[in-house]
């Protein structure tokens, strides 16, 4: 059995709740006394954390794999350029094997380089991005070489040494929280309080399942409306309407829930014949090898990698447009505008 074979496994059986995960509790009390003690140094200052010079969010969640993350990312840093603020990225880079570090994400790096996320937050944004495990080093780096008065941290929620003004939380409204438990007994990496203390939530899709969300953080849906295909070896786009070959494809999804994007092609008439792997995946020609000649549509995440192969014939990718409430972003401006007037005041 593959890696990637046991993990959807593991993934599979935290949604399903599975009785067997209940055997590694243990762990998860171990997780659990681990977490809470690094979490309490550095809220009473034994462990140092960094103070950033401009505004910092984060953008996380509290389970293990895909929720949305980056597309929100993606369309709060569009959503502050039109505002008229100049938002910088920082990631850890997962998957990432830079040349050095801190490493600075052009449009044209080389997805080894950088991972797929930061690599695709660059290429649709525009705005400069900088990948390191230690925040601090990238946060340095990123105000030192560009004019920015905004920082958005692509996850870090648990990264308590990177201080942070503001939190939101994305929660996929499909799957919720699984069994409830810490990992590994489920999904968690904080326990569902954890949601009473940051600033917003958006849950990523409808809510299929009664959520315990706090009543007084703010809440907001998102959808993730589908774009025009793109071919991954042409500029061609073509969109749904005017798709001409057949319904029947390949689909490919190297993300943390490939069931979903599985079930958008459904729902844009498709009849996916599905390939998952890992999330972050990195992919081979090989992996391409399909017995039957259908096109290929993947992720966009997944396309910063392949078209840096040989990409097979009549691929394409199919991207996603994050659309939250605009009372969101509104919300989150007049936050950084105050944020700025106290920094000015001290």
């Amino acid at each position: 059995m593959t890696a990637s074979s046991n993990e959807h496994r593991l993934v599979r059986s935290w949604y399903q709740k599975s009785l067997w995960l209940y055997l590694l509790a243990p762990l998860s009390l171990l997780y659990f006394l681990l977490a809470g003690v690094r979490r309490l140094g550095f809220r009473l200052g034994i462990f140092s954390s960094f103070k950033a010079a401009a505004p910092t969010i984060v953008v996380g969640n509290i389970t293990v794999g895909g929720a949305g993350k980056t597309p929100v990312v993606i369309a709060l840093v569009e959503a502050l350029c039109k505002q008229g603020f100049k938002p910088g990225v920082i990631s850890r880079g997962y998957g990432s094997d830079a040349p050095c570090y801190p490493y600075a994400v052009k449009a044209d790096s080389l997805p080894i380089h950088c991972g797929d996320e930061p690599l695709l937050i660059a290429q649709q944004t525009g705005a400069p991005v900088v990948i390191d495990a230690n925040r601090k080093s990238a946060i340095t780096m990123l105000l030192e070489h560009n004019d920015c008065d905004v920082i958005v941290a692509d996850d870090g929620l648990q990264h308590y040494a990177l201080q942070r003004d503001i939190e939101i939380v994305v929660v996929d409204g499909q799957r919720g929280f699984g069994n409830a438990w810490l990992l590994p007994v489920g999904p968690l990496r904080e326990l569902i309080h954890r949601l009473s203390q940051v600033d917003y939530i958006i849950a990523n899709g409808k809510l299929e399942t009664e959520l315990p969300l706090p009543a007084a953080t703010p809440f907001y849906a998102m959808t993730l409306q589908a774009q025009a295909l793109q071919s991954l070896t042409t500029t061609n786009e073509v969109t749904m309407a005017d798709w001409p070959y057949g319904k029947r494809v390949h689909a490919v999804a190297g993300i943390g829930n490939p069931a979903r994007f599985f079930t958008t092609l459904r729902q844009l008439g498709f009849d996916p014949v599905e390939h998952a792997f890992a999330d972050h995946y990195n992919y081979a020609e090989q992996d391409f090898n399909f017995a039957e000649t259908l096109p290929i549509i993947m992720t966009a995440k997944d396309a910063v990698k392949v078209r840096t192969l040989q990409a097979p014939g009549n691929s394409w990718c199919l991207p996603v447009e994050a659309e939250i409430d605009p009372l969101f972003f509104a919300s989150i401006s007049q936050q950084i505008e105050s944020l700025n007037a106290k920094r000015q005041q001290s």
